[in-house]
């Protein structure tokens, strides 16, 4: 008889990823989604799999519906990947983002609990966890610095899985997840921003891409490789928390510069600090410009993960390099961008 799994987030680009996967390997997936007017599928659609999914209504702000999820999908599985995950909308929503990414997870673990199941418990958490970074690179013993309301939410939510595995003997693992990007990733995040931006323009869009921290630094992975990993943590004999990561980390401005080569850009730069522009070597053409408004309150500057406990315990690794990353992402944006097809 074939494994059921429980996905909350299931419409975002790990949803869609992990959902195909366990589809793949023949579970009953079912998918909860927040009730709305319209319920947004593109992704798994992309992926072709969303007819094989079941969707149930959930509110991650409500016990008793989420208590009546678990009675009626009885989950062996049940990964929570639904959070407020923009880190930026985070400064401007924080008590919401607090409530969904954070307590969120508490009230699921607790109708786990009350409820008496038996499902094994993935929690999504993230490398913004540890912020202003106190050693590189991280690994699971780092300590955590959280430098935005998205990151204190979601180490509260790390916490939680800590604390009902230790005190209740569940079945609960957290994936300390570094960047992990793909053609299906949102729109708001700046790796899409870029891709999709610079498309439009090689496309004979006449803007500019505006942007803000160009030295960023990110562990950039690719997000079909990280689900993966998800399934592997749900598989072992004892709970635990791993961090999942490349280990090699790119700025904003590698990515945007291999991004710009695949569209035909070649970018050069001048200026300094704000004033700083990209422009096409060939055309002169202005195509990137500083935005202070895209500057984080509080800046991370660096994150770059050790995950050599996964590789040890789980088999793990990451498959795809930071450059096949970008340019499938750039790719595929261009495509869109030339068909005219729908963007996610």
């Amino acid at each position: 008889m074939s494994k059921k799994a429980l996905i909350t987030g299931i419409t975002g680009q790990d949803g869609a990823y992990l959902a195909k996967f366990l589809v793949e390997k023949d579970y009953q997936v079912y998918g909860a989604v927040r009730r709305s007017a319209s319920l947004n599928l593109a992704r798994l659609a992309a992926l072709d799999v969303a007819e094989h999914v079941t969707f149930i209504n959930y509110d991650a702000n409500e016990l008793s519906n989420i208590m009546r999820v678990l009675e009626q999908t009885q989950p062996d599985e049940i990964y929570n990947l639904a959070a407020q995950s923009f880190v930026q909308a985070s400064f401007e929503q924080p008590l919401y983002t607090a409530q969904i990414s954070g307590v969120g997870t508490m009230r699921l673990l607790e109708a786990m609990r009350t409820l008496k199941m038996q499902a094994r418990f993935y929690q999504a958490s993230t490398s913004e966890m540890f912020g202003h970074v106190r050693e590189t690179p991280q690994t699971e013993m780092t300590p955590f610095y959280p430098r935005s309301p998205y990151g204190v939410a979601k180490l509260f939510a790390h916490w939680s899985v800590v604390n009902y595995r230790e005190a209740f003997n569940m079945h609960a693992s957290s994936g300390i997840l570094f960047n992990h990007e793909s053609p299906l990733r949102g729109m708001e995040f700046v790796t899409r921003k870029i891709t999709s931006q610079l498309a439009k323009l090689a496309c004979g869009d006449e803007g500019v891409l505006e942007l803000g921290n160009l030295d960023a630094q990110r562990d950039w992975g690719y997000a079909p490789d990280y689900v993966k990993a998800m399934w592997l943590m749900m598989q072992q004999d004892q709970p635990d928390d791993y961090v999942i990561a490349t280990g090699q980390t790119h700025s904003v401005r590698a990515f945007l510069e291999q991004a710009a080569k695949v569209m035909g850009f070649e970018l050069v730069w001048e200026g300094e600090g704000l004033k700083e522009r990209g422009l096409d070597r060939q055309s002169g053409r202005l195509l990137v410009k500083i935005n202070p408004d895209f500057f984080r309150p509080a800046e991370v500057d660096i994150l770059i993960g050790d995950a050599s406990k996964a590789t040890k315990k789980l088999g793990w690794q990451p498959e795809m390099s930071f450059e096949a990353l970008v340019t499938c992402m750039a790719e595929a944006d261009l495509k869109r961008a030339q068909e005219g097809a729908r963007w996610f």
